[in-house]
């Protein structure tokens, strides 16, 4: 039997839906697949696959998806020589944002490394770019036709009717992946009774999140700790157009551990009027009790496993039904349920080539989420094994800390931009996660599920200098570097500080104001007394713009200094342009100051990156 091999290394669930689509394009052309997470497959089989395609996405700043760590390791190994893969046929399709710097480095990378060892590429490797207007599909579409075409060709045995030949949807979409088990619930009722509220509520969570069959929720389904809110500060004034709150958290189930650099992720509250507005409007019963599995799974004893949840539960803390927008799939099986025939010619049209652009504009661009796709689509009737299937999973949302344990012990602070928009319809709409944390109100005791991890900027020793860039909330993890330094300084002789942060107005959104000022008087950590030193980008308080590339430039002879002694340099804030331009600057600042070429500054700057001092944090 041949079997086509299927492996993707996604981040946000991109990756994992576009292998999804490619399994289902397989499947229609009478094709079998394996389809794998690349941490579920041995790469020591790769040269026995008679084909294998590769989707994989790019993350930050050209980083490989934590699922391809191991995987992208074993392929390094200079032991595998160049006929390791020979004659291995291969295709990598990669998702990236070309707005990052190293824009779809990880397929890039992925493409020339297999080449190396001897593999064939069916097609030229596909790039997907979350900036097109029609988003990554438009570069999939033209893509897949050419991969079916080519492995017709090189591999006739794969597909036996030929490349177009299409089985009709309706034998393919009889049975979703899932079955859903109901329970008893006067037997499920009484579980609870006699625990907690903490323990009841960590025992919701993490079985909603556990019953759920998303790989995405797998390794956040019960919450590291609980942490109760004790401040909820603005940071921007109330005529500023953002509005950055300061929340400051104390645990509540055990003591809180983590270090400066590290990340807090948070599993945000869903609106309760959105939760029952989508159970009303799918019909379902929210207190019957259920259990989740995958349809495949024919061992009844692993059902008995899992603990049987309400069904609102389940929605509420696993099916992101009011923020996330439905994949194009979901419209997919939306159409065979739609028993309005202008409905189902609607939704046909949307998943069709010709319809992929408007899909888009309706879809992603408007950020329509499930609920609002359903109440535009009232005549579809969709089963909840599909519901489950098929909603986007609720993702917790990852924040830099911006405090040090030393300063506050059984506390963790961050700096939030509370995210709203309107999109090109004029719809206005918020962030889930940081609107839920700004409507929060520390009196109530809400209790909020989290999560620490590693974040991407490693803890600086005392007798390092450092460079610091972040404008805007940037600062957040800086915030707490000068925390753990003030500390330090305290017992011991540490090393200069000079940081550049960015905003808009001096009146309007300098966050933090007294905090940085405090640190750089008086011999502070961030003082000129002490080699340090704090300098601001006012963007708009002049006609032209200044930013923090500007004030590096100024101050280019002090970072060439720090940079001689051994600094390291740390940027974080937005992924747009600014790292790009950062980096510019610190280029244009070593060629000047050390009378270098420009090229010799670019690979001046790679050196530190190697040796682990050059490190940034970008988000959208």
């Amino acid at each position: 039997m041949h079997k086509l091999l299927i492996l993707y290394a996604t981040q946000t669930g991109n990756a994992l839906d576009v292998a999804e689509r490619l399994s289902r394009e397989a499947e229609r052309r009478a094709c079998s697949v394996n389809l794998l997470s690349l941490d579920q497959y041995d790469p020591c089989l790769l040269p026995q696959e008679q084909a294998v395609i590769f989707v994989v996405s790019t993350t930050g700043q050209g980083d490989t998806p934590d699922s391809m760590k191991v995987f992208w390791r074993y392929l390094l190994q200079r032991s595998l020589g160049r006929h390791w893969l020979k004659g291995v046929p291969y295709a990598v399709f990669g998702l990236g944002d070309s707005s990052y710097q190293k824009y779809n480095f990880v397929a890039k990378k992925l493409d020339k490394r297999l080449m190396d060892l001897g593999g064939i590429a069916i097609v030229e490797r596909g790039l997907g770019d979350d900036q097109h207007p029609s988003g990554y599909e438009a570069s999939l579409d033209p893509w897949s036709s050419s991969l079916w075409r080519m492995l017709n060709m090189i591999k006739p045995q794969f597909l036996s009717n030929g490349p177009d030949v299409v089985i009709q949807d309706t034998i393919l979409i009889d049975q979703p992946k899932v079955q859903i088990t109901y329970h008893n619930s006067e037997n499920e009722d009484s579980r609870f009774s006699s625990t907690s509220d903490l323990t009841c509520l960590s025992i919701q969570v993490g079985s909603a999140r556990t019953v759920h069959p998303g790989k995405a929720l797998s390794d956040r389904s019960t919450p590291g700790c609980f942490l109760k809110m004790v401040k909820n500060l603005p940071l921007t004034t109330s005529n500023c157009v953002k509005d950055v709150r300061h929340f400051e958290f104390e645990s509540v189930s055990h003591a809180l551990q983590y270090e400066i650099g590290d990340v807090l992720e948070i599993l945000p509250g869903q609106d309760s009027i959105a939760v029952d507005a989508f159970i009303q409007r799918c019909n379902l019963d929210p207190d019957s009790f259920i259990t989740v599995s995958p349809r495949e799974m024919d061992d009844h004893n692993a059902h008995d496993s899992r603990i049987p949840v309400k069904l609102r539960t389940f929605v509420e803390y696993s099916m992101d039904v009011a923020s996330a927008s439905p994949r194009r799939y979901f419209f997919e099986v939306m159409s065979f349920f739609a028993t309005a025939e202008h409905e189902r010619e609607r939704l046909k049209y949307f998943v069709s080539p010709e319809g992929r652009d408007d899909l888009y504009q309706y879809n992603q661009k408007e950020r329509r989420t499930v609920l609002e796709v359903l109440e535009d689509f009232p005549s579809v009737k969709m089963p909840f094994e599909w519901l489950v299937q098929l909603v986007p999973p609720l993702k917790p949302r990852a924040f830099s800390i911006s405090s040090s344990q030393s300063a506050h012990p059984n506390q963790v602070h961050l700096t939030v931009n509370v995210v709203s928009w309107t999109t090109p319809y004029k719809r206005k709409k918020k962030g889930l996660c940081s609107s839920w944390l700004a409507a929060l109100d520390p009196c109530d005791g809400t209790l909020v599920p989290a999560w620490f991890h590693k974040g991407l900027l490693p803890v600086p020793a005392p007798s390092l200098p450092l460079i610091l860039v972040g404008p805007g909330t940037g600062c957040a993890p800086f915030r707490g570097f000068l925390e753990e330094r003030a500390v330090q300084s305290r017992t011991n002789a540490t090393a200069p500080i000079i940081f550049f942060f960015g905003c808009c107005n001096e009146k309007g959104d300098f966050l933090y104001h007294d905090f940085w000022l405090s640190h750089s008087q008086n011999k502070g950590v961030l003082s000129e007394a002490k080699g340090g030193g704090f300098y601001v980008a006012f963007s708009r308080d002049q006609p032209q713009k200044v930013y923090v590339q500007h004030k590096m430039r100024e101050h280019s002879k002090r970072i060439w200094n720090l940079l001689s002694e051994g600094a390291a340099v740390y940027i974080a804030g937005s992924s747009t342009k600014m790292p790009a331009d950062v980096t510019s600057a610190f280029e244009e600042i070593i060629s000047k100051e050390n009378g270098v070429s420009r090229e010799d500054a670019v690979r001046w700057i790679r050196a530190l990156e190697r040796c682990g001092k050059y490190h940034i944090e970008a988000w959208s």
